[in-house]
């Protein structure tokens, strides 16, 4: 296996990665402290409404679930601007590194276009030999030579298929 094959297999592992924990991020989200806070406050106010189920208590008791209310009106607002805010920011960086993998996908293209990325034994590519060979076999070693368009494509689904079992490992809480 040549650098060249094993460095193209690298880059595009690196990019496919980043792509999965941009996603996983995405679909996770984050919940701030003011969130959390304001989350916690809405638990004791309706935990001190429901100790309060007298007749003579129930007037206070309205007045704490009203006030539970209005405070979950607020962390729902909250948690729309957040998800707003940060969905933009996930598909501006989305957007950044879809530019940056066409870039280097187009820069391998035209840097291998003329010469083969690799060779590899005919018996490994048996059944598909002919889709991944470039200008067919090698006369002087007999293995199949495999191109630039062929490797990138096996190696950006070998690679998208680590990074989903591979981003959640590494963005575990």
């Amino acid at each position: 296996m040549s650098l060249a094959a094993i460095f193209t297999f690298l880059l595009v592992s690196a990019l496919q990665m980043l792509e999965g924990v941009l996603d996983l991020a995405r679909r996770r989200g984050s919940i701030s402290d003011e969130q959390l806070k304001l989350r916690m406050e809405i638990t004791q106010i309706l935990k001190e409404a429901s100790t309060l189920s007298t007749p003579s208590t129930f007037a206070q008791a309205a007045k704490l679930k009203r006030l539970a209310a209005a405070k979950e009106k607020e962390l729902a607002k909250m948690q729309d601007l957040n998800i707003k805010g940060k969905q933009s920011l996930y598909e501006q960086y989305g957007k950044v590194l879809l530019i940056t993998k066409v870039l280097i996908y187009a820069s391998l293209i035209l840097w291998f276009w003329s010469s083969p990325v690799t060779t590899v034994p005919k018996h490994l590519l048996q059944p598909f030999g002919r889709l991944f060979s470039w200008r067919g076999v090698d006369a002087a070693t007999g293995r199949v030579v495999v191109g630039i368009l062929p490797w990138l494509f096996l190696t950006s689904h070998v690679s998208k298929l680590l990074s989903e079992k591979l981003a959640p490992i590494f963005l575990h809480p």
